[in-house]
């Protein structure tokens, strides 16, 4: 009987030690690195897992999660991989579908198609998916927008959102954002302009494109007010540059302003159909708070210091480009 007694003991521990054995990668061995990981819904679920832990400790995983029956294809989403975690930690993180936000920057966009770029770059849509939402004047109009106007839901800023988000809840949470934006006393200020918020954001995507400098900005916004108030056309040049689609323009000429669009001001009366890029929010505010003054002319100064001049005749403003373009011939810029 003792003999039986101490074969059984040594059996437990030798079961015991290779159940250790076999069980010791996926309970000790650890994450070297701290990374946000995408569980993907392609042939390779855990490839980035896989790129930031190594392939072993991947596999540990893997492993884990077939054993404990997790269908990937629902847990599609990103993960944080703390650095130290075991195999079995990410196992019930991606089980337990403790997903994080990616955080997502809006700045320095000028179209629909830069913006569909961004997004698909982060998150799981495509960017025809979004655009194929963008585009529909059904859906825009659902939204009190146009397909023009849309892009006014977008403020510059950075958004977190989960990986898998649909392109409706990605537009829905920017239109939340908007109408937090467009409080009473911003929509008061714009009514007091006879602007919509629309037209605020177009004056201000126009002034960003003529100024860098942001204490100007108000100062430019209140030019173009006093255009549209006397009916003068807005003559533009960033919105030929847009027109046109070459945004990379130092020096306009007559046959650029003979291009025909309803963005180009020089042919068309009155706001084009919708912003020429995003504006920051700063900016729409320049808008709204546009100090009061009579220049209906600007020129870019010719010390290139990226401030204008301003004058209220066209006599003056004459004198002001005369200096600007002859600076533009000394330094051969065309």
């Amino acid at each position: 009987m003792k003999k039986i007694l101490i074969s059984i003991a040594t059996l437990i521990v030798l079961a015991a030690a290779g159940a250790a054995i076999f069980a010791w990668p996926y309970l000790f061995s650890k994450a070297e690195n701290q990374a946000t990981i995408i569980v993907t819904n392609d042939d390779t679920p855990l490839a980035q897992l896989t790129q930031a832990e190594g392939e072993k400790f991947s596999k540990h995983v893997e492993d884990l999660l077939r054993w404990l029956n997790v269908d990937l294809s629902q847990r599609v989403a990103a993960y944080n991989v703390n650095q130290g975690d075991s195999p079995l930690d990410v196992a019930r993180t991606i089980r337990n579908f403790s997903q994080v936000g990616l955080k997502l920057t809006i700045n320095n966009i000028r179209t629909v198609d830069q913006l569909a770029q961004r997004a698909s770059s982060k998150l799981m849509m495509t960017s025809d998916q979004l655009l194929e939402l963008l585009k529909d004047p059904a859906y825009c109009d659902s939204l009190g927008k146009t397909p023009q106007t849309i892009v006014t839901l977008f403020q510059p800023d950075t958004y977190e959102f989960y990986y898998a988000v649909t392109p409706r809840d990605f537009v829905k949470l920017f239109a939340a954002y908007y109408h937090k934006f467009w409080n009473e006393e911003r929509l008061a200020k714009a009514k007091a302009l006879g602007l919509t918020p629309d037209e605020v954001a177009t004056i201000a995507s126009i002034v960003e494109e003529e100024t860098a400098k942001k204490d100007e900005r108000g100062k430019v916004a209140r030019l173009y007010i006093n255009r549209l108030r006397i009916g003068m056309k807005l003559q533009a040049d960033p919105t030929v540059k847009f027109a046109i689609g070459d945004f990379s323009l130092r020096r306009i000429n007559h046959e650029h302003l003979k291009v025909q669009s309803p963005y180009n001001t020089y042919l068309v009366k009155g706001l084009p159909p919708g912003p020429i890029r995003l504006p920051e929010k700063a900016t729409l505010d320049a808008v709204l708070n546009a100090p009061q003054h009579d220049y209906i002319f600007m020129c870019a100064k010719e010390d290139f210091s990226g401030y204008h001049n301003f004058s209220a005749n066209y006599s003056q403003h004459l004198q002001n480009a005369r200096r600007y373009q002859a600076e533009l011939n000394r330094r051969g810029i065309h």
